[in-house]
């Protein structure tokens, strides 16, 4: 049986972000969010600071990928599947950061759902979710 003090870290863990998604419009910068919520395909497109937008953006993006990355090590235990980890976070964001720019200083009303789902994978730890389930599996095969 493993360490009940992993199985404490993973609850805090999780718990973390499960807050950061509960205060997030306390936390973060983000118009989109009551825009989404809404009929958005009837509103007008929010008014937005596109640097402060992006910060924020990326401030979401780093704590839900540093608490993932935590989720992942204590799963595993193994720090190359870590680094591979690291190495997908920071080209996933490189690229979704480029598509959510593009998004946000041309927008248009026919790219909102494609729009919706770049900023999701940005805001919410889909990653994690994608990772676990690989490297679980990348482990039974080994």
């Amino acid at each position: 049986m493993r360490n009940p003090i992993i199985y404490i870290l993973l609850l805090v863990l999780f718990g973390l972000l499960v807050l950061i998604r509960v205060f997030e419009n306390e936390l973060f910068y983000d118009p989109y969010l009551l825009f989404f919520q809404s009929d958005y395909l009837s509103m007008d497109y929010p008014r937005r600071e596109i640097l402060k937008l992006s910060l924020y953006t990326t401030l979401r993006y780093v704590l839900n990928s540093v608490i993932s990355l935590g989720i992942i090590y204590l799963f595993f235990k193994d720090k190359s599947i870590v680094k591979f980890s690291i190495l997908v976070y920071v080209i996933a964001y490189l690229i979704l950061m480029v598509f959510f720019l593009y998004f946000v200083i041309n927008p248009s009303q026919d790219d909102y759902y494609l729009f919706f789902n770049f900023r999701r994978f940005l805001i919410q730890p889909i990653f994690l979710l994608l990772l676990v389930p690989a490297f679980y599996y990348y482990k039974l095969k080994q």
